[in-house]
């Protein structure tokens, strides 16, 4: 009789488990913004685990051991690949998973960041596209009974997405030319950049990884009237008195937050891919406007 209050404890863990839909397909991603291509494509058909969730920062991610397990348990594993999830290897090894891996940036023509691949390419929604069309592949391939619901979840996604791309370059081109350009401590929007005409320019002398001086704000204050800039996104001024002193002295309007390597969780702005993509042209043409 000692044994039943675990077998009562056991029970009530398996209960409060997550649902799970039987029978599908369980698939990893490495970030939140694959798991949410995966869940449009894969509908009911598939159960996605992420391994950097909503709002985690994936150039920073450190794996824990229950990622193996993840893995182990995983038919498929989709990453980006361009050198993003430098800390994969490891992990798959630790795993001794043999699920195929499946890079959703095949076929996409990288950018260089220095002398790197950029590996930000779904910025752009052409090539968000053809994310969804490898993982499309995957999918069939590794579940062919389910073929037809994943050709059709896809294409109607990829329709989505027209849409979607439709909607900034409309936005972008309400922007007059001259004033298509922000100073931004992101630097995760050269495909953004290259496909919807907006230039992104570090600010100068300012590192992502410090609170700026005043002689770093100094700097970018020169760097805005020089340049005519008319928006700044500057995230990791924490003092919002620098933030307003280069707002006073050089009239740029700043801008909030940019979204760029991970979405938010259920409660926040950009829950979903295109939730995140029309937070951000909203943010920049809300800063770039007259």
């Amino acid at each position: 009789m000692r044994r039943l209050p675990w077998l009562v404890c056991l029970a009530l863990i398996v209960t409060a488990l997550p649902v799970r839909a039987a029978g599908a397909l369980e698939v990893v991603a490495s970030f939140s913004i694959l798991g949410d291509f995966v869940r449009h494509v894969g509908g009911d058909r598939v159960n996605v685990t992420t391994l950097v969730a909503p709002n985690g920062d994936l150039h920073v991610y450190t794996p824990a051991p229950a990622d193996a397990k993840k893995i182990v348990d995983a038919k498929l594993v989709i990453i980006n690949g361009l050198g993003l999830e430098g800390w994969l290897p490891r992990l798959l090894q630790a795993s001794g998973s043999r699920a195929p891996i499946i890079t959703a940036t095949q076929g996409i023509a990288p950018l260089r960041q220095g002398a790197d691949a950029d590996p930000h390419a779904w910025q752009s929604v052409a090539n968000a596209k053809i994310y969804v069309a490898n993982i499309r592949d995957a999918l069939v391939a590794a579940d062919p009974a389910d073929a037809e619901a994943f050709s059709a979840n896809a294409a109607r996604y990829t329709a989505e997405l027209d849409a979607l791309d439709a909607e900034v370059r409309a936005a972008v081109a309400k922007i007059p030319p001259v004033r298509r350009k922000v100073i931004s401590t992101h630097d995760a929007f050269g495909y953004f950049a290259a496909s919807y005409g907006i230039e992104f320019i570090a600010p100068s002398g300012v590192s992502t990884e410090t609170e700026p001086s005043a002689r770093d704000v100094a700097k970018v204050i020169t760097q805005i009237k020089s340049a005519k800039i008319p928006a700044v996104f500057l995230e990791n001024f924490g003092d919002p008195r620098l933030v307003s002193r280069i707002a006073a002295e050089t009239g740029a309007k700043v801008g909030g937050t940019l979204f760029s390597d991970a979405l938010t969780d259920e409660n926040g702005p950009c829950p979903t891919y295109i939730a995140m993509v029309r937070h951000n042209i909203k943010a920049l043409t809300g800063a770039l406007a007259d």
